[in-house]
C-alpha cells in the first residue's frame, strides 16, 4: 500500500509539483474536501475522487485502495492532516508533498515574519484554550472554526484584560476576492459582520491589565474561591512557585495533584507546561466547583483533568503518575506516602506539603525512612513568609504560618 499526502497550496488552482502530479496520475483514489478536489477540477477524473469523510472513517476508505493520495491545505504536517496520518499508519512510509500554506502567506501579505508569530490552532478546539497563548505584545495568527470568529476572539480579549488589542482578518487568501481588514477589539463587539470561511486572523494583543500571567507565580487573588474565600485553600503564591521548582514539570509527565483544594497548584502546573497531563483530585464538593471555575478561567481546558473523589480511592482508576504533588491528605498521610511510594516507578517524584505539626511529623518519619534506606534522593525546605499590612497608617508585616515542603526523588536500582 502507498500513501501520498498533498498540500494545495493557497491559490484558486492548484499549483503542483512533477512529483506531485505523478503521485495524482498513479493514485487508484484521491480523497478530499469539495473545495480541495475543485481545485483539481481540470487534472481529476470524476472515477478517482472521494468526498473526506469523519475522521473515524478516514482510514477504512484509505485501506480500500493500494495507491491512495490525500489533499492537505499548504503544509500537511502543520495543523494538518499529515500529523493523524502519520499516528494512524506507523508500518506505512507516506510520501508528503507540501506547498505554500495560508500561515505563510497570511505573513507575507502584512510583511511579518513568520518566525516572529506564534501559530494557535483552534480548529476544532475550545476557544478558552486560546488564555493560555495571551500575552502581552505577543502576535498571534490564529486557525479558526465557527466558534472562533473574530467577533469571539475580541471579546475574550476585553473578558482577559487585553484591551488594546488588534485583530486583523485574512480571507480567501490566494484568490482573486483576496481581503484583508483590521479591527480593534472594541470595533467587533456586537458587531454583526460575517466572514467567509476561509479566513486565519491575527491577533495582536497589546498590553495585558487582565488577570492572565505573564510569568509563573499567579496573584492569590485571582483564583476563584468563591464562599469559601479564605478557606478555599490554595497554596499560597511564594509557597505555590518553591513547588513548581522543586517539581520541574517536563513534556510527558503525568502528575497527581492530591488534595488540590481550589486548583491553584494544578492550574499554573498545567497553564506553564501544556505538554503534560495533571490529574487535580478534590474531594469536597464546593472547592471542587471552584477548581472548575479556576480551569476556565485559565484556559488549562486539554491537560488538566478535575477528578471528584478521595485519594487512595479514586487513584486506581486513574493512569499511573511519574510525579506527585500532597497538598492535603484529610489524615490519610502517613498511609498515603507509603502506598504511592510502594508503586511510583524509579524516577518518580513525590512533593507534599505540611503546616500542622502532626503532618510535619509524619513527612519527618517519612524522611528518616527513606534516609535510612537510601533508596532516594531528598530535600526539605521550610518557607516563613511575612506580609506587609499597616497598623495606625504604619507598615507592619504580619506572620503566616510557616510552610515545610519535602521532595522524595526514587532512585533507579543499579
Amino acid at each position: 500500500m502507498k500513501i501520498s499526502v498533498i498540500g494545495l497550496g493557497v491559490a484558486e488552482n492548484a499549483s503542483l509539483t512533477v512529483q506531485a502530479l505523478q503521485a495524482l496520475q498513479n493514485a487508484d483514489l484521491v480523497i478530499g474536501s469539495a473545495r480541495q478536489l475543485l481545485t483539481l477540477d481540470a487534472i481529476l477524473t470524476a472515477q478517482k475522487a472521494a468526498l473526506l469523510p469523519k475522521l473515524t472513517q478516514l482510514k477504512t476508505l484509505i485501506k480500500s485502495a493500494e495507491n491512495v493520495v490525500v489533499l492537505g491545505s499548504g503544509d500537511p504536517l502543520y495543523y494538518g492532516i499529515g500529523s493523524w496520518l502519520t499516528k494512524q499508519f506507523t508500518d506505512i512510509s507516506i510520501a508528503f508533498f507540501p506547498a505554500l500554506s495560508s500561515i505563510t502567506q497570511a505573513c507575507h501579505c502584512l510583511a511579518i515574519a513568520q518566525q516572529d508569530v506564534k501559530v494557535v490552532s483552534l480548529h476544532g478546539r475550545p476557544l478558552l484554550k486560546l488564555k493560555v497563548c495571551l500575552k502581552a505584545q505577543q502576535t498571534l495568527l490564529i486557525l479558526t472554526d465557527k466558534h472562533s470568529q473574530p467577533q469571539q476572539l475580541a471579546a475574550l480579549c476585553l473578558e482577559t484584560g487585553f484591551t488594546e488589542a488588534k485583530i486583523t482578518v485574512c480571507e480567501r487568501l490566494g484568490y482573486a476576492e483576496q481581503k484583508l481588514s483590521t479591527f480593534n477589539v472594541n470595533e467587533l463587539i456586537n458587531n454583526r459582520i460575517t466572514f467567509d470561511t476561509l479566513h486565519v486572523s491575527f491577533l495582536f494583543c497589546g498590553k495585558n491589565s487582565g488577570y492572565l500571567p505573564e510569568f509563573a507565580g499567579i496573584k492569590d487573588s485571582y483564583f476563584e474561591t468563591g464562599e469559601l474565600g479564605e478557606k478555599g485553600l490554595i497554596s499560597k503564591r511564594e509557597v505555590r512557585l518553591a513547588i513548581l521548582s522543586l517539581l520541574q514539570l517536563q513534556k510527558e509527565d503525568l502528575l497527581w495533584d492530591i488534595g488540590a483544594g481550589c486548583g491553584a497548584v494544578s492550574v499554573e502546573l498545567a497553564y506553564w507546561q501544556p505538554q503534560a497531563t495533571v490529574y487535580a483530585i478534590e474531594h469536597h464538593q464546593a472547592r471542587f466547583d471552584c477548581l472548575l471555575q479556576n480551569q476556565q478561567k485559565f484556559g488549562v481546558l486539554s491537560n488538566l483533568k478535575p477528578i471528584l473523589g478521595r485519594a487512595p480511592a479514586v487513584l486506581s482508576q486513574l493512569p499511573q503518575a511519574n510525579k506527585i504533588f500532597i497538598g492535603g491528605s484529610d489524615g490519610e498521610l502517613a498511609n498515603l506516602l507509603s502506598s504511592l511510594w510502594g508503586n511510583l516507578a524509579e524516577g518518580g517524584q513525590i512533593v507534599a506539603s505540611a503546616v500542622m505539626e502532626k503532618s510535619k511529623s509524619q513527612l519527618l518519619d517519612f524522611y528518616q525512612q527513606r534516609l535510612e534506606l537510601g533508596d532516594c534522593d531528598l530535600e526539605t525546605l521550610q518557607i516563613a513568609i511575612n506580609k506587609g499590612s499597616s497598623l495606625a497608617r504604619q507598615l507592619i508585616y504580619r506572620p503566616a504560618l510557616p510552610v515545610s515542603l519535602f521532595s522524595f526523588i526514587k532512585r533507579e536500582k543499579k
